[in-house]
C-alpha cells in the first residue's frame, strides 16, 4: 500500500489526484487499483478532469444539496461539520480502476480521479494499493 498525502486549501474542494495514484503504482503489475480514503469528512469520485470547472460544480452542488444552515443533529463544539458527512457518504470512500495490460489505469479520455475535501483545509490521507 502506498500513502499519499493531500494538503486542501477550502473547506470543500475536489482535487485531481490521476497523477499522483498513476506515480504510487508506477512499475506494478495487477488486475485493479483500489483508491481509499480513510476518513468520514472526504471522499473520491471520477469524472471529468479536462475542465476545473466540473470540480468547481460538484462543490457548488454538494454544498447545496446538504447545506451548513439545515438544522443538523451531530454538532461538535468547535467543529461544526455535520454537512460533511453526508456529502463524503454521498461521493463515497474508494473507487476501484481497472489497470490496461500495460499497467495504465483503465480511465476514460475525459476521466480523472478526485479527492474531495469537506472538512478543510487541512492534510489527508488517500492509501492506493495495486490488487492481484
Amino acid at each position: 500500500m502506498h500513502e499519499l498525502k493531500i494538503p486542501t486549501e477550502r473547506h470543500t474542494q475536489l482535487i485531481d489526484i490521476s497523477a499522483q495514484v498513476r506515480s504510487a503504482i508506477a512499475g506494478q503489475a495487477g488486475a485493479a487499483v483500489l483508491v481509499y480514503v480513510p476518513h468520514t469528512t472526504a471522499g473520491l469520485t471520477i469524472n471529468e478532469h479536462a475542465d476545473p470547472m466540473v470540480a468547481r460544480d460538484f462543490e457548488m452542488a454538494l454544498e447545496k444539496i446538504a447545506p451548513e444552515g439545515w438544522g443538523w443533529q451531530h454538532i461538535e463544539e468547535g467543529e461544526e461539520n455535520a454537512p460533511s458527512h453526508p456529502r463524503a457518504s454521498l461521493m463515497g470512500p474508494q473507487v476501484l480502476i481497472p489497470l490496461r495490460d500495460d499497467g495504465e489505469l483503465a480511465l476514460g479520455t475525459w476521466q480523472g480521479i478526485f479527492f474531495c475535501e469537506f472538512d478543510g483545509p487541512r492534510t489527508r490521507s488517500v492509501y492506493v494499493t495495486v490488487l492481484a
